[in-house]
């Protein structure tokens, strides 16, 4: 894993299974292209949030700390192990919660669209993995997701930098998925790294119209530890682009709260101590 070659997949071939599942084994990432999500959704999604960033009105839909929806200002998260706060704001979408007034259908859209895509990833997972590793799971991978309330979209405004940001803050400091696959749509700019396990940074491949997708805490726990979780990250943007802001839209995939993932962690267990850790409740 130490060049971190994550590959680019073309969802319509029919080797398409076999090489996601082995690029998630070797790297927790892989991106696709040629896949069904209509780009012109995404687009006007992340058109209609950016709007609703910039207006005062987000302020009436702040979150609820036991229920993790709505709007969360900026400067209040925190990668795990770090003291400094990200430099974002974001809104939490469940098929439950709290959706803006001001924001069409489309975000529901895409959020339904995105849930049955990830049915097909996980499907290909489950097939490609070998039957010693696939024994571990509790229940198969589409089951521990499919209709599950904590299934969170998080539309993600990171905006331009300030002088007066503390140098040691950055996007998204360096950090772990909590949940078992997110699969993001491609951002409106660059800044997304992966680590290697020799602790040497390498760009996603995230051109626009491809998603990526990459493996969360609760499926490398779920697997014992055959999926890795891999470290990432988003940087700060050099010269120019520190005056732009940049848009990112991962859908978190979560499994029920009942779901055995270890002898020791429900998915409930484990997703209330990591926002613990993370400063969300």
């Amino acid at each position: 894993m130490s060049d971190l070659n994550i590959q680019v997949i073309d969802y319509q071939s029919a080797e398409a299974p076999v090489e996601f599942t082995r690029s998630l084994k070797e790297t927790g990432f892989a991106a696709i292209q040629n896949h069904p999500i209509d780009m012109d959704l995404v687009n006007d999604v992340y058109q209609e949030w950016e709007n609703f960033f910039q207006s005062d009105y987000k302020h009436n839909y702040k979150f609820h700390p036991e229920k993790q929806d709505g709007y969360f200002p900026f400067g209040i998260e925190h990668a795990k192990d770090y003291s400094q706060k990200d430099l974002k704001e974001f809104y939490h979408i469940y098929p439950w919660g709290r959706y803006p007034q001001e924001i069409s259908s489309k975000t529901r859209e895409l959020y339904q669209y995105l849930c049955d895509l990830t049915g097909t990833l996980l499907t290909w997972v489950e097939k490609n993995t070998p039957e010693e590793i696939r024994r571990k799971f509790s229940i198969p991978l589409e089951e521990m997701t499919i209709n599950s309330p904590r299934n969170l979209l998080r539309v993600i405004h990171y905006p331009p930098l300030r002088e007066t940001d503390d140098p040691d803050e950055v996007r998204a400091a360096a950090h772990e998925d909590i949940n078992l696959l997110t699969v993001l749509c491609s951002a409106t700019a660059p800044g997304l790294q992966a680590q290697d396990l020799e602790g040497n940074w390498h760009e996603v491949p995230c051109d626009p119209g491809m998603l990526v997708i990459n493996t969360g805490d609760m499926l490398q726990m779920a697997s014992d530890g055959y999926f890795p979780s891999t470290t990432h990250r988003v940087i700060n943007p050099p010269g120019e682009d520190r005056h732009s802001s940049r848009m990112s839209m991962p859908l978190f995939l979560h499994p029920h709260d009942y779901v055995q993932l270890s002898d020791t962690h429900t998915a409930g267990s484990y997703l209330t101590e990591r926002l613990e850790e993370i400063g969300l409740v």
